[in-house]
């Protein structure tokens, strides 16, 4: 059953109870022109949902455990991998882009082509790990980047390890400044006084990349 209570004046209101003790979903919903939003007790989770339209537990902002955990299940956050497919004999002198073959998560559907587009302006954390293979020890350096459209986040190292390396980790992490639809892709660049022969191992373990929207 749905009630409607009006308040002449909310000074007269010392304590609003809504429910009244059973097993039951309770809410309050702001009916609004355009858009209805709620906030109410998921009495079968025991939580306190904020949430778009006038249905409890539809479509979820915010979500209050009874331990004081805050969930926020549509905000946006991306983490994809290579699957097991080597980006082989990189070119020299040139910012190559790290490609990404499988997605972990996507909430919000806002990764695709190898890039990742801001949805609402904000702080997002953006991570990258990469894992190089026949690393060559005679460029004079290597830089990886995540480029967003404001700026740059570089990782550069000179490779000289007096002989080449098998393998080699790098990561790269930035808290980004990003307007809505601005956007964030990883890339990798070696000096042309090396060999072309480093590769980006595959592996979903090593090589990955992530963000989310942090506030």
């Amino acid at each position: 059953m749905t009630s409607r209570l009006s308040v002449n004046n909310i000074e007269d209101v010392k304590t609003l109870t809504i429910g009244d003790a059973t097993a039951e979903d309770t809410k309050i919903v702001f009916d609004g022109n355009a858009q209805d939003f709620h906030i109410g007790l998921d009495d079968s989770s025991d939580s306190l949902t904020i949430g778009l339209g006038s249905t409890l537990g539809t479509t979820s902002h915010m979500v209050f455990d009874a331990n004081g955990q805050i969930t926020k299940p549509l905000n946006p956050a991306f983490s994809v991998h290579k699957n097991g497919t080597d980006q082989d004999d990189i070119a020299e002198g040139s910012h190559v882009t790290i490609t990404w073959s499988t997605e972990r998560f996507d909430v919000n559907s806002d990764f695709a082509s190898n890039t990742f587009t801001a949805p609402v302006t904000g702080k997002y954390l953006l991570s990258l790990n990469v894992r190089m293979e026949q690393v060559d020890d005679a460029p004079n350096y290597y830089v990886f980047k995540i480029i967003t459209s404001n700026t740059e986040y570089r990782h550069i190292f000179d490779p000289d390890f007096g002989g080449d390396m098998n393998y080699w980790t790098v990561a790269v992490n930035a808290l980004a400044d990003m307007d809505a639809n601005d956007t964030a892709y990883a890339t990798f660049f070696q000096d042309t006084s090396g060999a072309v022969q480093t590769d980006i191992d595959g592996s979903e373990y090593y090589t990955y990349f992530s963000g989310c929207l942090v506030c």
